[in-house]
């Protein structure tokens, strides 16, 4: 089994842990890839390099969600289950923590997991004269935003051509089912369960009352178009991690991946069970202490 593994060197307990697959690797008869960045944190000799890998059959990441979703952006619409290890804090995404990795392994060898398909956006910038730069599938969300100082911009948003309208607000969180418990949340968005074949385009801090969250079918093309004059200083986020400028007369265009993100499950926890558990949803703790 053709493993891929990537990690976030920040937590402490990364380089035991790396140890410790490179250890149990021949006995769950695991070829191990790793990403550049980790790999003077293995026992010698270490893994090849995941750009080296052949079809990987898993990727194993080792962090908290931001690993994951940098780890779907290495694969890139590959056709591969993430299984996502949380070192961190919330981990909504993941499915395991360092204590439950060996569990996690073992079903994974005994093919005991399910996979959920979580729906992928393609984001795509226009240019002026038609020239197209397609930028790496997002697992998350793609936010069109003002660099440096702080102000709002003017956006035009339209729906497969269609205007929406136009927006003065700080940016534009445009965003999966699954992104929608992050960014897209904090910008005043609905969370929409996973298995929803939805886009979400919320508005990050409008300058109205007027304009709230909209939720389009997942087929549509949403484009996000800066208004002259707050063409200038205009950058684009993807999944909160990486980002490129837009020039004057460009625009963004975001569609649905042409293959969906493959998230690994183990146990029965479900998603509003893991919304109660990690974002305290619905948590009346605090009334009923009083």
């Amino acid at each position: 089994m053709n493993v891929g593994v990537v990690g976030n060197p920040s937590y402490r307990d990364l380089k035991d842990l790396l140890a410790h697959l490179a250890q149990v690797a021949p006995r769950l008869g695991f070829t191990l890839f790793t990403e550049e960045s980790i790999a003077p944190l293995w026992p010698e000799p270490p893994p090849p390099l995941l750009a080296r890998s052949p079809r990987l059959d898993c990727l194993v990441t080792l962090g908290g969600d931001g690993t994951l979703l940098r780890g779907a952006r290495t694969l890139n619409g590959g056709n591969t289950p993430i299984l996502g290890v949380n070192l961190g804090r919330v981990g909504f995404l993941t499915t395991a923590t360092s204590q439950t990795l060996d569990w996690a392994l073992d079903a994974l060898v005994r093919g005991a997991f399910a996979t959920e398909n979580r729906l992928a956006l393609e984001p795509t910038i226009v240019a002026r004269g038609g020239t197209r730069r397609t930028e790496p599938v997002v697992l998350n969300d793609v936010v069109v935003h003002k660099g440096g100082v702080a102000r709002v911009i003017r956006l035009r948003v339209s729906v497969d051509g269609e205007e929406v309208g136009q927006y003065s607000a700080d940016g534009i969180v445009v965003s999966t089912p699954t992104g929608s418990t992050a960014y897209s949340l904090s910008a005043g968005g609905p969370i929409v369960v996973p298995g929803v074949d939805a886009i979400v385009v919320a508005a990050i801090c409008p300058h109205t009352l007027a304009v709230r969250p909209l939720v389009v079918p997942a087929h549509v093309n949403v484009t996000v178009e800066p208004i002259p004059p707050w063409t200038e200083d205009v950058l684009v986020s993807f999944d909160g991690q990486v980002g490129t400028t837009m020039e004057p007369g460009d625009r963004l265009v975001v569609q649905r991946a042409d293959r969906p993100v493959l998230l690994v499950r183990l146990g029965p926890e479900g998603f509003f069970a893991r919304m109660r558990k990690k974002l305290h949803w619905g948590d009346l703790s605090d009334r009923e202490r009083q």
